[in-house]
């Protein structure tokens, strides 16, 4: 942590109202409680980066902290507002209607966790996303139970309703496998850091290789407006429990083990010794599954007619409802000139010019009330709407100095 510049404390300290974000040359701050949060810098002369540096006016230092999450692209210009004393709001200038609004989170649970692991500051990106998602699906169950079967069925009758997310993995790719098709293929040291970072919902070490679920595979699936289904053992849908992850934990028992044994045995693609390593690790499960609480429903598998369609009912696929595929969330399309301003849980996003500011303009508006998600994700709960003037119910509104 060094002294700040002299020229950036100056204007940092005429920055104390909390809400009110500031900008000086290429860069915005934003005061929320003793920090400021000085984010911007010159990328070249028509755009802007995001970084990030904080300033402690309690003991006049300002440092570079850790930086987790997707980071924004570059912009030409960028306003903020401060949410809840833990996120600060981002609106980038200039940039695709899918990629205008993002969080940067400063006292979430997820930057809470990580400064406790890194040792020191840690601040981290969220991409926005209007509108809900449906909860991911987490499906186990011990090998031979049917859930693959169970799972194909779903992606049979719904095809576009369901997605998988792409794993990744430290091993080298085989034989016709892709890149971002079979598996994300990294380096370990990238995928160890990236653990390290939280960006992982599960991983595990499988014959001296790295194998994950990252939290940005699953999202990218919701970003198509599908429905993510990750099919993983107990321990996987433990961290995935633990993650911030909202997700419906489904566990798919047999009748019986000795019902399991012979489903085992029938395939006939496993030696003895692969069927008792099985039927061992099954019993596990099986214990852990039923008595653990990770999962909010247990099917029985004894008749996989039945069984499919209690799963269907689970996710409400039984018919009292259509099944349609949702629409990807839409972006917001904002034009270059604009300013934003804050009135309770709605940010005012002003499109006219300043020679306009006295005049009836569109607005608009994005409520924030009802946020779910967050970095390493996304921040989904947008809800966007537009007016023509403050008359429409939102005097009193903070303007933006």
């Amino acid at each position: 942590m060094g002294e700040a510049p002299a020229v950036v404390v100056d204007d940092l300290l005429q920055n104390q109202d909390g809400f009110d974000s500031k900008s000086k040359g290429c860069k915005i701050t934003t005061t929320i409680g003793d920090k400021t949060y000085v984010i911007g810098g010159e990328n070249d002369e028509s755009t802007l980066s995001l970084e990030v540096q904080i300033f402690d006016k309690a003991t006049g230092n300002c440092a570079t902290p850790i930086v987790l999450g997707a980071k924004p692209s570059s912009c030409k210009g960028l306003s903020a507002v401060s949410l809840n004393d833990d996120r600060i709001l981002i609106v980038k200038k200039g940039s695709t209607p899918d990629d205008c609004i993002w969080f940067l989170e400063v006292d979430t649970r997820f930057v809470r966790e990580q400064k406790k692991i890194q040792g020191t500051d840690v601040v981290a990106w969220s991409r926005g996303a209007r509108g809900y998602a449906e909860k991911p699906v987490v499906i186990s169950g011990p090998s031979g139970v049917g859930k693959g079967t169970l799972i194909s069925m779903l992606m049979k009758e719904f095809p576009s309703m369901f997605g998988f997310s792409v794993s990744h993995t430290t091993r080298a790719p085989r034989c016709m496998e892709k890149d971002g098709v079979h598996y994300h293929f990294t380096e370990r040291s990238v995928m160890e850091k990236a653990l390290k970072d939280g960006k992982f919902l599960e991983h595990a070490l499988v014959h001296g290789n790295l194998y994950g679920t990252s939290i940005e595979a699953v999202e990218a699936v919701t970003d198509t407006g599908k429905r993510c289904i990750l099919d993983i053992d107990v321990q996987g849908a433990r961290s995935v429990k633990a993650s911030s992850l909202e997700a419906i934990f489904i566990f798919i028992c047999p009748p019986s083990m000795e019902e399991l044994e012979t489903r085992l045995r029938s395939r006939g693609t496993e030696t003895e010794e692969q069927i008792l390593k099985r039927l061992q690790n099954a019993k596990k499960e099986m214990e852990q599954g039923q008595s653990s609480g990770i999962f909010d429903h247990i099917l029985y598998n004894d008749n996989l007619d039945e069984c499919y369609e209690s799963l269907k009912k689970l996710l409400g696929l039984d018919g009292a409802v259509a099944a349609t595929q949702r629409s990807a969330p839409q972006g917001i399309d904002l034009p270059a000139d604009h300013s934003v301003s804050k009135m309770d849980n709605k940010i005012i996003i002003n499109c006219g010019t300043a020679e306009l500011k006295k005049a009836s303009k569109n607005l608009i508006v994005l409520d924030v009330s009802s946020l779910k998600g967050g970095a390493p994700g996304r921040t989904r709960g947008l809800d966007v709407y537009a007016i023509d003037s403050f008359s429409d119910g939102l005097n009193g509104i903070n303007q933006p100095s």
